[in-house]
């Protein structure tokens, strides 16, 4: 199994860090942010990565190279302008094959298993599997929900729903999926730049979406504010 790590993005509400250092080379207790990803995945088996860069690309992949020091193989897909979520995943696939692969944002932190997420294949109905957990101040409204009475009944696997009055209890979308590369190569758009919701929500209406909870360790290392927050917990700690 392959990961792609979404490390595009320029990282504006971290400035002014993020003029001079790319937002996954930020270090939350003594460690980048994507290193400590590259690290964790590996321990589940995975040694081949794809990472999207634009902003600072050169200074990301000066420090990762190809990868042969960490004992893993990385492969760079450079977006010129800026693609979106969706549209670097679309840009990546040749370099991602034919076999359902990891995604994972760079600038999140977390404690979460891999080896228990991904040692269930992807069923026939599904095109993807999305780690939710519960929603940060940033995301009260959370993004999605579950098709259970409660999260805690789903740390397996549950249709994954928009939210509605059947359906009223939220969680937040991680940044953490399972994917087929089938269901990326199927989208459509006028666009080369688009947002992952925009293929997420119809499949979603397809049921073909599933989400599994994790209660675990969370943190979207978006903002300085909640930078510090990772840090000084961890420092704590």
């Amino acid at each position: 199994m392959k990961a792609f790590l979404l490390a595009a993005g320029k990282g504006k509400r971290l400035l002014p860090l993020t003029e001079t250092i790319p937002k996954p080379l930020i270090p939350v207790a003594g460690k980048p942010l994507i290193l400590r990803h590259i690290e964790q995945l590996k321990l589940t088996g995975i040694n081949e990565f794809i990472i999207n860069t634009h902003w600072l690309a050169d200074k990301l992949q000066n420090y990762l190279g190809d990868g042969s020091e960490l004992g893993v193989q990385i492969h760079w897909s450079h977006e010129q302008e800026l693609l979106e979520t969706g549209g670097g995943i679309k840009k990546a696939l040749p370099l991602i094959g034919e076999e359902p692969f990891l995604i994972v944002s760079s600038d999140i932190w977390t404690d979460f298993d891999y080896i228990s997420f991904v040692k269930t294949p992807l069923s026939n109905e599904e095109v993807a599997r999305l780690v939710l957990v519960d929603n940060p101040a940033h995301n009260a409204m959370g993004d999605f929900s579950l098709a259970t009475e409660s999260a805690e009944l789903a740390k397996d696997l549950s249709p994954l729903c928009m939210p509605s009055p059947a359906n009223p209890n939220t969680l937040t979308y991680s940044g953490i999926a399972l994917v087929d590369p089938r269901w990326v190569a199927s989208w459509r758009f006028g666009d080369n730049a688009f947002p992952l919701r925009e293929p997420l929500f119809k499949a979603i209406e397809n049921n073909q979406i599933s989400g599994y909870y994790h209660s675990g360790e969370w943190s979207d290392v978006g903002n300085l504010e909640r930078l510090q927050a990772i840090r000084d917990k961890l420092e704590v700690e």
